[in-house]
């Protein structure tokens, strides 16, 4: 089962994707693709921590994250990886301006073949205006090419607001 979770900023999605990883009743492995680049974004990242139960195994992958979810998949795991956002953002940092469609073209055909259980969770952001910088305008047209990828995929699709989770795609929660 492949879930993708998307919402906006302290939407509940994070909430939700740990409450479906706790009731898959498999093993957990977290992978986290944020960086502590800054003391605002360690503190959020705390937060998640201590959010988290303490014998979920962690990962954490800024980048490569085709080949991580390769190495940790199992039949008998669930992978919960939050968030793909913050991986585009790393990915539209990088020099090597390919990088970035290489390694979602590589995520996006392994899905198919990748075992066991797999949440995603992504920040819907092509809700609002059209952004003013070229940069943030890629960010949000790659977000939203990804989600729409990822959504064909997916099995189930949420939209959390304001922490309920709306159904778009598969079954009800």
């Amino acid at each position: 089962m492949q879930q993708l979770i998307l919402g906006g900023a302290r939407s509940g999605k994070s909430r939700l994707a740990e409450q479906l990883a706790t009731e898959s009743g498999l093993a957990v492995t977290y992978i986290a693709t944020a960086q502590t680049l800054d003391a605002e974004m360690a503190t959020r990242i705390a937060h998640h921590q201590a959010q988290r139960p303490q014998h979920w195994a962690l990962v954490e992958e800024p980048l490569a994250l085709a080949a991580t979810l390769a190495k940790h998949a199992t039949a008998n795991s669930c992978l919960l990886v939050d968030c793909l956002t913050l991986w585009l953002s790393n990915l539209l940092m990088q020099e090597d301006t390919l990088r970035l469609r290489e390694e979602c073209d590589t995520l996006l055909a392994l899905l198919p073949r990748l075992p066991g259980q797999l949440i995603l969770v992504s920040n819907e952001t092509g809700m609002g205006v059209v952004p003013m910088g070229e940069l943030s305008r890629r960010y949000v047209d790659e977000a939203g090419r990804l989600h729409q990828a990822l959504a064909a995929q997916c099995q189930q699709v949420v939209l959390c607001v304001a922490g309920l989770p709306l159904v778009l795609k598969g079954a009800a929660l």
